[in-house]
């Protein structure tokens, strides 16, 4: 079993590379913690999807913590990946997003996988569940994604990202959308990304995305498929568009080509969306430490 971890993003709203932020009692990386539960879960690789440039400085930082403890691979994701006459935009900065990211591991990742950001602490649950839903082998086409109650997932410090779910009465995946996400008023109200006018209140324990997916290397094939026609569908919009998973996944669910298992998970989210963030999620790590769940250093 495989982990990947989407880590080019470039970290904007935080003010820098946040994937290398220290928030452990002894500088460890969310990513740190990341690959921990992943290795106390059972996986035995990890794949770290990052911008070439930085890959001298995850080398010598993670690399070097944890390559004696679980295999590493680096695959790069880059603003050059782009279909036959596309043009890159000389302001685009920003990677394309993560159906681009996760198409940049095609060459290294032939087993199930499970997909996660680097800069989001996501609690030791999902990663037994993705393991135990790949073991009952449901086939090719059969995905899975972790959905978090949206209350445990907000930052206090302004909108984030979230995919709000629906599900069938039997658990599967129906429909995500990708909605800018924040507590107005004592209510949660999401705002669609691609319907901005059409903001709607959501109750607390309405499940959404993280960017936390199980799949299988028939991804791969769906996601070459459909990247043509998302640069020609945003041909005027190169400069700030993105290819996303959430939508990408949502497209196959809809054509029947694919299913998606909801595993609802009750693990609390932290991040550092904001650079407000980060002092809430090194004390939630320090009274983890408190308790017993990780040792006060990770790797020794």
């Amino acid at each position: 079993m495989t982990l990947v971890i989407m880590a080019a993003g470039m970290g904007s709203r935080f003010g820098g590379l946040k994937q290398v932020e220290p928030v452990g009692p002894n500088g460890e990386f969310i990513l740190d913690y990341s690959v921990y539960d992943a290795i106390k879960a059972g996986y035995d690789k990890v794949v770290f999807i990052i911008k070439e440039e930085n890959y001298d400085l995850f080398r010598s930082t993670v690399g070097k913590r944890i390559e004696s403890k679980i295999k590493v691979e680096y695959v790069f994701q880059s603003l050059k990946d782009v279909p036959s006459g596309v043009l890159v935009p000389k302001e685009r900065v920003k990677p394309w997003g993560t159906s681009h990211a996760i198409l940049a591991c095609k060459n290294v990742v032939k087993e199930p996988f499970m997909v996660i950001n680097a800069d989001d602490f996501y609690g030791f649950d999902p990663y037994v569940k993705i393991k135990t839903f790949f073991e009952e082998k449901h086939g090719d086409n059969a995905y899975a994604m972790v959905g978090y109650k949206v209350k445990n997932t907000l930052s206090q410090n302004g909108a984030a990202k979230r995919g709000i779910c629906s599900k069938s009465s039997d658990g599967y995946l129906m429909n995500l959308v990708e909605s800018s996400v924040e507590e107005v008023n004592n209510k949660i109200v999401a705002t669609p990304l691609e319907d901005e006018e059409n903001s709607f209140e959501v109750k607390d324990d309405t499940l959404v995305s993280m960017n936390v997916f199980g799949f299988t290397p028939t991804i791969f094939n769906y996601l070459e498929d459909e990247m043509d026609g998302f640069f020609k569908n945003n041909k005027d919009k190169l400069d700030k568009c993105e290819f996303l998973i959430p939508s990408s996944v949502a497209k196959r669910i809809k054509e029947r080509k694919v299913s998606v298992k909801v595993l609802d998970t009750s693990e609390r989210w932290y991040g550092v969306t904001y650079k407000e963030d980060k002092q809430e999620l090194v004390d939630a790590i320090n009274e983890m430490v408190k308790i017993g769940k990780y040792p006060k250093n990770l790797w020794n």
